[in-house]
């Protein structure tokens, strides 16, 4: 019975690590909206200003 509890705790504290590890990470990512998105592809250079202004147009008409 004694041997058990050697098997069993070291199994719930890894357990325990990737459940408090797992959350972790989802609560620590940042979600972009649309309009954060289209303007960082513009900054890299992904987009020509009339494209740009098209999508902003596109984005703003939707809300």
């Amino acid at each position: 019975m004694m041997m058990w509890w050697w098997i069993l705790i070291p199994v719930i504290l890894v357990l325990a690590f990737f459940m408090y590890d797992g959350r972790n990470n989802r609560s620590s990512k940042t979600k972009e909206n649309p309009r954060d998105i289209l303007d960082s592809r513009f900054a890299k250079g992904e987009l020509s200003k009339q494209e740009y202004e098209e999508q902003k147009r596109t984005l703003n008409s939707k809300n």
